[in-house]
């Protein structure tokens, strides 16, 4: 393994590691530490610090030295991506793990959308995003950060829970009861026309962007060129 490829999957750790740590035991110290503001700016700079390692990481690494999975690959990364995209722009209102005003109200109303589906959409979307990766196969960069996303999704979704029933209690385990960890994969039509038809536009937009970004037809501008 090239020491760009030993730096990469160092930095992904690093990031991995650090936000569970912050985000969990280290959180309460820190913030007696430095207050709550300060918490934030601190957690901010250590993640935009290894994101900037892993950054030159990977670019230092080899971008095609795996065999790849062919058409097939392709076409399920593809096909993987747009439902990533509708939860993940679905995560972004009324979502009670978000932190904003209101959030014990939110918890206790009727799930809607796309989180009829899983209570966890947007860590849901970063993984489906994580594992069409994994699925192309091919380059050892691509594959160890897309690794380091699944596990930071799906494990902090479940490690987010956890807190949420300390912090939040009631109103948390309320929403619990209502909603699930694992995805219902039957009730993504539930998300609605509008929101699937952003996802669309917004799939067709990031696919284009990545011939753009580095050369690769993603998505259907593989096909349509």
């Amino acid at each position: 393994m090239s020491l760009a490829l030993i730096s990469l999957t160092a930095g992904s750790i690093a990031f991995v590691g650090t936000h569970f740590a912050m985000s969990h035991p280290l959180r309460q110290p820190l913030v007696r530490m430095f207050g709550e503001g300060g918490f934030m700016g601190f957690y901010s700079l250590v993640a935009v610090a290894c994101m900037v390692w892993m950054y030159f990481a990977f670019m230092s690494s080899p971008a095609f030295d795996l065999p790849g999975s062919g058409e097939i690959g392709w076409i399920a990364a593809t096909l993987i991506t747009l439902p990533a995209l509708v939860l993940f722009f679905g995560s972004l209102r009324g979502n009670p793990a978000l932190p904003a005003p209101g959030v014990g109200k939110l918890a206790r109303r009727e799930p809607e959308g796309v989180f009829r589906v899983t209570r966890h959409p947007m860590m849901w979307g970063f993984a489906l995003w994580a594992l069409s990766h994994l699925i192309l196969l091919w380059s050892w960069r691509t594959t160890i950060v897309a690794s380091a996303v699944l596990i930071l999704a799906l494990v902090g979704a479940r490690l987010q829970d956890r807190k949420k029933e300390l912090h939040r209690g009631a109103d948390w385990a309320a929403w619990e009861a209502k909603t699930c960890y694992w995805p219902r994969w039957g009730r993504m039509l539930s998300a609605g026309w509008l929101l699937w038809s952003i996802g669309l536009v917004g799939w067709l937009a990031i696919t284009w962007w990545h011939i753009q970004a580095d050369g690769i037809p993603a998505g259907i501008w593989r096909w349509i060129r």
